[in-house]
């Protein structure tokens, strides 16, 4: 009984542990301080050596000299070759086709033979025509006599009046008759004539279309034959309209304006000819107008219907700095060139551009003849930057000639 009776576990007895997992935190946190100290240490200026500057090597570019030239001013257009004339022939009469005079694709001039219809039913009907003209001929011949002889018995009080003035009018009615009969004979005969069918226009005929023994009728729709004019020959090409006011200032100075007809890749001339004139209205549904050009299409290098590219020679500007294409750059400055400097450096020249090429752009102001402008390894340059230029381009002279 003098024992003393153990007590029971606290809640405090149990937490006596953690004291050991709290000086394991603090330890963690010394070492995260220390790693912080060396990161801040190691990104400090003075840890490091400072970087050696590194120069980029100068820009290797091609350059040219600006020249003085000629610059011809082109407009180009899309056209077709379209013939002067192009004639369906037809015949005028009904009647059995007797003979055909032409081989197919065969080169004819006008009023060459091409078919023949038969006669014969035209004959017959000029004789009919020329025996009811005789007939009515006698006729008015007749009252003619007549009238006369009843003008001298009204002299002599022989007959009454009312029976000259029947006479009279009746010659008239004969002379009606006759001038009617000689219209009916000149149809006939005209009949004739178009039974003998023969080229309206010079030209290339092409596939027969009616074969002898058939029967044509008259302007029954059926061809005959179609001759095509091919000497000389034309193209109809389309330009912007904006260009309308351009060409006509042309047209209104007297000026003889060159097109040259390219193949559909536009790389082989075709043939050479000159303008002939312009539409009067502009296409409101594409904003084009059209022109023709004539070409004497004496080789026949040029195919009706055939597509081509029409290149018009409105002008040529004489003597004028032209640079090529490539050395034009469009930028905050506007537009502008790199001029080569004597030190081996690039300088930034605004220009004013006039009227361009394919390849050359004429310079109005900013470079002058003889400067020498980079046309290659444009990318990386800038004003002031140094370059160098290859030993090819170095040997080229200063300035020259254009083409």
């Amino acid at each position: 009984m003098d024992e003393q009776t153990p007590l029971p576990r606290t809640a405090h007895d149990h937490a006596a542990p953690p004291r050991a997992a709290s000086g394991g935190r603090i330890a963690w946190l010394i070492l995260l301080l220390l790693l912080a100290a060396g990161v801040v240490l190691w990104l400090h200026p003075w840890s490091r050596t400072a970087p050696v500057a590194r120069v980029a090597p100068p820009q290797s570019v091609g350059v040219t000299a600006v020249v003085s030239g000629d610059l011809p001013l082109v407009l180009s257009g899309l056209g077709t070759v379209t013939p002067l004339a192009t004639v369906s022939v037809q015949s005028q009469i009904s009647g059995v086709l007797t003979e055909v005079g032409y081989k197919e694709g065969q080169m004819v001039k006008a009023g060459d033979f091409l078919a023949q219809i038969d006669p014969r039913p035209y004959q017959a009907a000029l004789a009919q025509a020329q025996g009811v003209l005789a007939h009515d001929q006698g006729l008015l011949d007749q009252a003619r006599i007549d009238l006369t002889r009843y003008q001298t018995l009204i002299r002599q009080d022989s007959i009454a009046r009312q029976q000259v003035d029947d006479q009279f009018y009746l010659v008239h009615q004969y002379e009606g008759t006759v001038q009617a009969d000689h219209a009916a004979v000149d149809t006939q005969k005209l009949n004739l004539i178009y039974c003998h069918i023969t080229a309206p226009v010079d030209g290339r005929v092409g596939l027969r279309l009616v074969d002898p023994g058939n029967y044509v009728q008259a302007n029954g729709g059926t061809n005959l034959v179609v001759v095509t004019q091919l000497q000389p020959i034309t193209v109809i090409f389309t330009l912007p309209e904006d260009l309308v006011a351009q060409v006509q200032q042309r047209i209104r100075a007297g000026a003889t304006l060159s097109v040259t007809a390219f193949d559909r890749a536009n790389n082989t001339p075709v043939a050479t000819g000159t303008l002939l004139t312009i539409d009067n209205v502009v296409d409101v549904t594409t904003g084009t107008f059209k022109l023709r050009a004539i070409f004497p299409n004496t080789d026949d290098a040029l195919f009706p219907s055939q597509f081509v590219n029409a290149n018009l020679l409105v002008d040529t500007l004489h003597g004028v700095a032209l640079v090529p294409n490539a050395a034009i750059q469009s930028g905050a400055p506007g537009t502008y060139v790199y001029v080569l400097n004597q030190d081996s450096t690039v300088s930034v020249r605004v220009v004013k551009t006039g009227a361009a090429d394919a390849t050359r752009t004429a310079i109005l102001s900013g470079v002058a003849v003889g400067e020498r402008v980079v046309i290659d390894g444009l990318d990386r340059l800038r004003d002031g930057a140094k370059v160098v230029v290859p030993s090819a381009e170095r040997a080229r002279p200063q300035g020259g000639a254009g083409r």
